[in-house]
């Protein structure tokens, strides 16, 4: 046989596979895994100040797990460092980070063309007649349709990196909010120690006056009620106090010996003014990671649309061309005859003739399109909201602070004084410095709330919102021994 049929398949197929192997200029590096993560990284890093690291190797695991041991091995962290181990050390982050690689691989593959098939065949072989039929088959619309196929897997590609973005954005925002719980938490705690020493001295003065008669035993039981009361108090508070700290531990991704850590017994105190946010309506729309997923969720579907659109009434088309060599042998002499061959193959859209999909696709899109516009009115209405509630709340808190406590604090000293110079009789101290507690655990509770709304309005400008303000009103322990951390 002679070597014209494989030169002929090669003439076939070659201008194929070159063309599968090419790739558009503008995405040359989708074959490395990190090209999407870099993109989220550099985005996240501007909010929160802190570096988003993607593990792709038990190396570099273990140089992190190393790096998070340092940061918090038997340390008093801070919210800056808790969140940057979280995001250092956050498994279910890493997994989001995936999601951009797997993303980068769906836009990759698109942008390659589909691999043609080649089939061979050949009858008579031993024959006096034989007969060898070579065919190239391609998915012509495949390749029509291309340009549109890159688009979508392109624009799904970019929501991806802003999905990874936000929850690194939203696991920075938990944390923070994690670490000022567990703080507040424990700086609770110390306070009702502090109280439970008072009401304890105070239970046993009651006693000691009940024993000369000159308490009665009505006032003896208000006093022990009141200690007891507050000792239920101080152990409530420390059972929420550890298990605030749990909910940090747990987002910052700790166990084992690296759980040995601590943070502090008291809140930052309140700044000395407050942020100024005269345009932050336009400064969400302009920064909110969510709303950009939903434009592009809307960029998507019209691109989708268009795809649809194209191929209404061919769902498939294959183009087969090849060519056929018969050898005849007749009188001693040998007969080549070479022929081309041309096929179409495609379906004829007798019964699904593309309108359902047309109409599926116009309803997503106008579904989408009226997602993004509620989106915006809503992004408005958190952005107000939020800057509305961290103006309140500092107000609030600086009432307690600059007001109500040193109020208390004056009927303390002076109910002291009155009682030393017999004016003030025992109970009515004792009723000063409960009315004190009771104004001091307010005012915890104040500047607590302060700080998260402080959160909460970095989460309405840049996104990550996750956590629901009801929750994160609730009331939640604070404190601990004075001096030390927990």
């Amino acid at each position: 046989m002679s070597n014209l049929p494989i030169k002929a398949i090669a003439a076939a197929v070659l201008p194929l596979v070159v063309g599968a192997c090419t790739t558009t200029a503008s995405y040359d590096n989708l074959s490395d895994p990190s090209i999407g993560f870099t993109n989220v990284a550099a985005r996240t890093a501007s909010v929160t100040g802190k570096q988003a690291v993607w593990v792709q190797s038990s190396a570099e695991s273990q140089a992190l797990a190393e790096r998070v041991r340092g940061l918090v091995q038997n340390k008093t962290i801070g919210p800056d460092v808790a969140v940057q181990v979280a995001l250092l050390n956050n498994k279910g982050l890493q997994a989001a980070y995936t999601d951009t690689g797997l993303s980068a691989a769906d836009l990759w593959q698109e942008t390659l063309l589909v691999n043609p098939r080649v089939s061979i065949g050949a009858t008579g072989i031993g024959g006096v007649s034989r007969t060898v039929e070579t065919a190239v088959v391609s998915n012509i619309l495949a390749l029509i349709t291309r340009p549109k196929r890159v688009a979508v897997a392109d624009a799904r590609f970019r929501q991806a990196q802003l999905r990874a973005a936000e929850e690194t954005l939203r696991l920075a925002a938990d944390t923070r909010r994690a670490w000022i719980n567990a703080v507040s938490a424990w700086e609770r705690v110390a306070y009702l120690n502090q109280a439970q020493a008072a009401a304890d001295a105070a239970s046993e003065l009651a006693k000691k006056l009940g024993e000369t008669g000159a308490f009665t035993k009505s006032g003896q039981a208000r006093e022990h009620v009141f200690y007891a009361e507050l000792a239920g108090q101080t152990a409530e508070a420390r059972m929420q106090a550890r298990t605030a700290k749990e909910e940090l531990t747990r987002l910052m991704g700790l166990w084992g010996d690296d759980i040995d850590y601590q943070v502090p017994n008291a809140l930052p105190p309140l700044p000395t003014s407050v942020k100024a946010k005269r345009a932050i309506e336009a400064e969400a729309l302009r920064n909110r990671v969510d709303l950009e997923i939903a434009r592009l969720e809307l960029e998507a579907l019209a691109l989708s649309y268009g795809l649809t659109d194209a191929t209404r009434y061919l769902t498939d088309l294959e183009l087969l061309t090849g060519v056929e060599i018969e050898r005849e042998k007749e009188d001693g002499e040998t007969e080549t005859s070479v022929a081309g061959n041309l096929e179409a193959d495609f379906v004829i859209p007798i019964f699904d003739t593309g309108k359902a999909r047309m109409r599926k696709a116009e309803l997503a899109y106008m579904r989408a399109a009226n997602l993004l516009a509620e989106k915006a009115v809503n992004i408005r209405s958190e952005a107000r909201g939020a800057y509305d509630a961290y103006r309140s709340t500092y107000d609030i808190a600086r009432h307690y602070r600059s007001s109500v406590v040193p109020l208390r604090t004056t009927i303390e000293e002076e109910s002291v004084l009155t009682y030393s110079g017999m004016i003030t009789n025992t109970f009515e101290l004792l009723a000063d410095t409960r009315a004190k507690i009771n104004s001091i655990m307010l005012s915890l509770n104040a500047k607590r709330q302060f700080w998260l709304a402080d959160v909460n309005l970095g989460t309405a400008v840049h996104g990550g919102g996750g956590s629901s303000p009801d929750a994160e009103a609730s009331e939640v322990a604070s404190a601990g021994d004075e001096g030390g951390g927990h």
